[in-house]
């Protein structure tokens, strides 16, 4: 078995990096993270050798394709995670996670991949595309509502050669963690006459990992949106916020057939969502 001889610490120094769950405790109460050693077998002898020694080039990291990830109070779902990586021997092995928290000591979120090596597919002699899966699972793992919102994303990779190098950066990038919301519109009475003024109410509601049910979400703007029946796509009618409960209501005049909906959307902590159109029959 070859000595991993090389490390590059990116952003601070060698730091801790995601494991699969947050099983353990570290020194201060935060969650317990991988180091770039635990993950790839690195020496921790070795991890302040020589600098100039070639690195592995990261590039392209990908949570989920880009895409948010959204999870309700329960249930769990796999996710997709990938990173480019060069080196003039190719790359081995790779990693890549998620992890929330003010700092590295201070960890209170962590989903790592869920595999042992990543799978790495050589795009040709020195360059590597590397693929792993994580798992969230919203029922255990995401118990506080401050989880949502912005996580830091860890990426690292290491050399294909005897010296074994390593880039390892827990800051590499960000990535959004969301809170599944949902929207539901009414729109009443139905039929009504031409003239007439119809109301419309709703709904916005968001899950809420503290209390394992989904809640109203209050004071957020929502448009009340309407699309004539031979029509496929909606115009804004009127914005209006949600109360505190989370609910919606407004009045409008009846003119032509066709559906109301209402359209959030999102935050930085909440996905954007429609609500399904509600038909209305003027006559």
């Amino acid at each position: 078995m070859r000595i991993r001889t090389t490390v590059a610490a990116v952003s601070g120094g060698l730091v801790l990096a995601a494991l699969a769950v947050p099983v353990a405790q570290a020194d201060g109460g935060g969650l317990h993270k991988a180091t770039a050693a635990e993950r790839f077998g690195v020496s921790r002898a070795v991890m302040s050798a020589a600098a100039d020694e070639e690195l592995p080039v990261v590039s392209d990291v990908k949570v989920n394709g880009g895409k948010a990830i959204v999870a309700g109070w329960t249930g769990s779902k796999t996710y997709t995670v990938s990173l480019t990586a060069s080196h003039s021997a190719n790359i081995e092995d790779a990693y890549v996670d998620l992890w929330h928290g003010r700092d590295r000591a201070h960890v209170d979120g962590v989903f790592g991949p869920n595999e042992q090596a990543a799978t790495c597919t050589a795009v040709s002699t020195t360059t590597s595309t590397c693929k792993l899966t994580i798992t969230v699972d919203a029922g255990r793992y995401l118990y506080m509502n401050s989880l949502a919102g912005t996580w830091h994303v860890t990426a690292g990779a290491i050399s294909a050669d005897e010296a074994g190098s390593v880039y390892w950066n827990d800051l590499y990038g960000t990535h959004r963690v969301q809170r599944l919301s949902k929207l539901t519109a009414n729109a009443a009475p139905e039929p009504v006459k031409k003239g007439k003024t119809i109301t419309v109410t709703g709904k916005l509601t968001r899950a809420n990992w503290e209390t394992r049910k989904y809640a109203g979400y209050s004071t957020q703007p929502v448009k009340l949106q309407f699309r004539k029946k031979d029509s496929d796509t909606y115009t804004t009618v009127k914005t209006v916020k949600t109360n505190n409960k989370g609910d919606l209501k407004t009045t409008v005049t009846a003119t032509v057939d066709g559906f109301f909906r209402w359209s959030f959307a999102g935050t930085s902590t909440t996905p954007a969502v429609n609500a399904a159109g509600d038909f209305i029959d003027v006559q």
